[in-house]
């Protein structure tokens, strides 16, 4: 893996790239980026933003949400995918919050995840987006850029999660993350866009998978005729 200098140096590259780099989810408060991060599970974040404009109207905090039944919210969500699974996590985690943490999100990494239909990935958007507190998500983009550059080895994302945030400042850490999902999305595709990467001459990938597999795709060169010409065909004999 690349030590702590290389990192750093990789991550400035990324935040030149992406300056643009946050999460793209619509929220107004902590509460608010909780469900739409429950939500974004196997969907979109444009998805999502469709959807809770009108859910945050009906459900402006975490006591109207607990109220809520899951015929009455299945179908607000059912858009975003798993609708079922997803309803009652939201009302599960709702009525949590109520119960323990008097309606309020915790700034606590232990206290999120024992709320219902919340991980790690998750708590750590909610901390490092919402409540000011450093964390680091890994999603599917983060393993895979990550372990591809060379700045992580495994596909384990609390791994990810520690080898990334021991060889960065907390201040960083939410800021990498973002940084590591954009470039996800638009260069480090699954078939990634290399030629447009700005940490190229950093990344692992590059180096090593790349020009292996520009030669198999290369064209077999022509052989070469020995010096002398065709054979002359000899004459049957009678």
């Amino acid at each position: 893996m690349k030590t702590a200098r290389e990192t750093l140096t990789i991550f400035n590259l990324l935040d030149a790239q992406h300056p643009d780099a946050d999460t793209e989810l619509h929220y107004k408060t902590p509460f608010q980026l909780l469900v739409a991060t429950i939500l974004s599970a196997q969907s979109t974040d444009a998805r999502v933003n469709m959807v809770t404009p009108a859910l945050f109207k009906r459900y402006k905090d975490a006591r109207a949400l607990a109220r809520a039944t899951a015929a009455e919210l299945e179908p607000q969500i059912h858009s975003t995918g798993f609708f079922r699974a997803k309803s009652k996590s939201l009302i599960g985690m709702a009525q949590a919050l109520v119960e323990h943490h008097g309606g309020k999100v915790p700034a606590d990494m232990d206290a999120l995840v024992e709320l219902p239909g919340v991980g790690r990935k998750t708590a750590n958007v909610v901390l490092g987006h919402a409540l000011g507190v450093p964390g680091l998500p890994v999603d599917r983009h983060v393993l895979r850029v990550a372990n591809r550059i060379g700045i992580a080895d495994s596909e384990d994302p609390i791994a990810v999660e520690q080898q990334l945030c021991g060889r960065l400042p907390p201040e960083r850490w939410t800021r990498a993350s973002d940084a590591l999902i954009l470039h996800g999305r638009r260069i480090c595709r699954p078939k990634p866009l290399c030629d447009q990467c700005a940490v190229q001459d950093y990344c692992d990938y590059f180096r090593l998978i790349i020009p292996k597999a520009r030669a198999a795709k290369a064209p077999a060169t022509p052989r070469r005729r020995k010096a002398g010409g065709s054979k002359t065909l000899r004459k049957p004999r009678r």
